[in-house]
């Protein structure tokens, strides 16, 4: 390995667990290796690959002690699941040098998404609505929340005890307990903002810990000094109020837990018996700190969670976009963290460990902290995957074999599509030749990855270019593909990956040299110290909005819709943060608002049926994109042809990966 890794690879102890480096997989949702008495398959080769490739530590999703919408407890003495199913797979991990914990969910209490709930048969609304007190839900504030019964938290901790000793039963080497954390059930009892009770669950903070500290003494008491305990755990809430977060930088009124406070807290965990935090910061009303987004930088709750091992006596793991792998490995060589907490990257490439071992860190594919594979996917009811890896909890759908037939594949266009392609055709045994008109890869994506804040995107499109030469794909820049060209060729499969041209204004004064495309903001020099407009209010424009305002910009989003962002499938953690970066920022928001013309520098718009006026020293065109493969159509009925991502149907990077992999697959 690199010398610069090295502290990544040394052991350390959580309690009397050693492991074996300091690697840990944090748990992700849509992974849970028991749900609803099933013990799942696609789950246990999910993690099973990710202990083969070396990880030192997994925590697995959770596994729900209370049903996820509230139709009763379902984990018990006599459940099948936690037999012979479980105690293989531990052992099978165990094999590999790998320590597992089971994190238990201890309840959702007011961020429980309610649309689902409604629509599943057996589901008693009036149970699904328990919080710590009465409270809005996060998803629908009109909906209110009841207070808990002190029945009903003695069940669920009775529950969350038992379930404990049927995984150690069952060969884990721990539990997880989740979590003081993200605004869930036990953080909601923790925090006053949301704790309003007047039984011995409310008041004093050791009222509000009483919960959480019963759980972990009560699980201490029944499973021994020996068996391991950590708790999911939020330094600081970065909350400002109900469904408002704070972004880096803002000077704010904390509403939820503070760093100093969570000191307090977490030397109560450890009293009652818990040997290690696995810790980042946020809520649901700041989820973006939780699951921080590409406006998130890289180890953002590195300082906070260092400054919570400072000042107790148990092992701390970091979350939070902890994938700059040379810093993890200084914050361990320093001593302010003790594992490194990976969820995300970990899906984007299983092999992460394996590589660093191995002195390969060129070739990791990176997370681009995207969520659109991954939690976009669960709260849109889909499932867990990735957008740059979609076999990912679907091997079934996704699996690559070795051609029978080797072909020669001409694809026309180099961008993610057409290199996707390539890559995965040339794995088959397929003899490839890429096409791109222009004098480097990646095509619009170089646009996408040019923002401030798109560092991962940009390692991505090198980490392409690096699989071309790998993969000995012959690709012929500067060229642009003709009819004629493809008929001289005469390849046995034609991919067509050519993308998608930007819309273009249709309004008088449109082609004043004032007017750009979001392309031309992206990839040329950025104005700055103007009134810059933005026109059209989807992701693309939000952010480049965004990226304006950060150059002292005074910038207007115009958006003909009653809302902005709203992208398909696009993740709430990503649209939030976005949001308040803006009015961070002070960019201005206009929906429900059509552009009329643009006339002697001012963009003339119209907004409840009123004409006004906006300066305009810049206008951004950002209104969507068209398919662009019109020259080469009339091949589609004369070889076997594919069309490719934006080229077949204008998507996102998500699908556009998945149509290479359909693609590749049936050469």
């Amino acid at each position: 390995m690199l010398p610069e890794y090295e502290p990544l690879f040394t052991p350390f102890e959580i309690g009397k667990l050693q492991i074996k480096n300091r690697f840990v997989m944090c748990p992700m949702t849509g992974s849970a290796l028991i749900e609803k008495n099933v013990f799942s398959e696609k789950a246990a080769d999910f993690y099973l690959k990710r202990a083969e490739n070396g990880v030192g530590l997994i925590i697995t999703a959770p596994s729900m002690v209370l049903d996820m919408w509230g139709r009763g407890f379902w984990l018990d003495e006599a459940t099948d699941a936690f037999g012979k199913p479980l105690k293989s797979f531990t052992d099978k991990i165990h094999q590999h040098g790998t320590k597992i914990i089971m994190q238990l969910g201890v309840g959702l209490g007011r961020v429980v998404k309610m649309e689902p709930a409604k629509n599943i048969d057996g589901a008693d609304i009036e149970n699904i609505k328990t919080a710590v007190s009465q409270l809005p839900n996060v998803w629908e504030p009109e909906v209110t929340h009841r207070e808990m019964t002190i029945s009903e938290i003695t069940d669920l901790r009775d529950h969350t005890i038992q379930s404990a000793v049927l995984a150690q039963q069952a060969g884990m080497d721990g539990v997880e307990i989740h979590a003081v954390h993200e605004g869930y059930l036990l953080d909601q009892f923790a925090i006053p903002f949301f704790n309003h009770r007047n039984d011995i669950y409310g008041g004093s903070l050791e009222n509000r810990m009483r919960f959480a500290c019963e759980i972990i003494s009560g699980i201490r008491k029944k499973c021994g000094e020996d068996f391991i305990i950590t708790v999911r755990f939020g330094v600081r809430s970065m909350m400002k109020g109900f469904n408002r977060g704070a972004v880096p930088g803002e000077v704010f009124e904390e509403k939820g837990r503070t760093a100093r406070e969570s000191i307090e807290v977490a030397n109560m965990l450890i009293e009652a018996g818990c040997n290690g935090l696995n810790a980042d910061n946020g809520t649901y009303d700041s989820w973006y700190w939780s699951h921080p987004p590409v406006y998130m930088h890289r180890s953002c709750n590195l300082d906070d969670v260092a400054f919570l091992k400072r000042n107790i006596r148990v092992p701390v793991i970091c979350a939070g976009r902890m994938e700059n792998h040379k810093e993890a490995a200084e914050a361990i060589r320093n001593d302010l963290i003790d594992g490194i907490g990976i969820a995300r990257q970990f899906l984007a490439d299983a092999q992460l460990v394996r590589k660093l071992w191995e002195g390969r860190p060129e070739d990791i594919r990176p997370c681009i902290a995207c969520h659109n594979g991954c939690l976009g996917n669960l709260l849109n009811g889909k499932g867990l995957s990735c957008a740059l890896d979609p076999s990912v909890m679907n091997e079934e759908e996704y699996q690559l074999t070795a051609a029978e037939y080797p072909k020669r594949v001409m694809i026309v266009g180099g961008g993610i599509g057409g290199m996707e392609t390539a890559r995965l055709a040339a794995q088959r045994g397929h003899e490839i030749t890429l096409y791109e008109k222009a004098d480097c890869l990646a095509g619009v994506f170089n646009a996408a990855a040019a923002p401030f804040f798109k560092e991962a995107d940009r390692e991505l499109i090198e980490w392409y270019k690096r699989q071309m030469e790998h993969e000995n794909i012959q690709v012929r820049l500067n060229t642009e593909v003709t009819p004629e060209m493809i008929q001289k060729e005469c390849p046995d499969v034609l991919i067509i990956a050519t993308g998608a041209s930007p819309r273009k204004l249709s309004i008088d004064g449109a082609d004043e040299e004032t007017v750009i495309t979001a392309i031309d903001f992206l990839l040329r020099e950025k104005p700055t110290g103007r009134n810059i407009v933005v026109i059209g209010g989807g992701l693309t424009g939000c952010e480049i909005a965004y990226e304006a305002a950060c150059e002292n910009n005074k910038v207007t989003v115009i958006e003909i819709a009653d809302q902005i962002m709203a992208n398909p499938g696009l993740c709430a953690a990503n649209r939030n943060m976005l949001l308040e970066l803006m009015g961070f920022h002070g960019v201005e928001i206009m929906t429900d608002t059509r552009v009329v013309r643009l006339e002697d520098g001012f963009l003339h718009v119209e907004k409840e049926g009123k004409e006004q006026l906006i300066p305009a020293d810049k206008i951004v065109v950002s209104a969507g994109y068209t398919s662009d493969r019109s020259v080469l159509e009339e091949q589609l009925n004369n070889t076997e042809t594919h069309l490719v991502g934006d080229a077949g149907e204008v998507g996102n990077l998500m699908t556009v990966i998945r149509s290479a992999w359909k693609a590749a697959a049936s050469i």
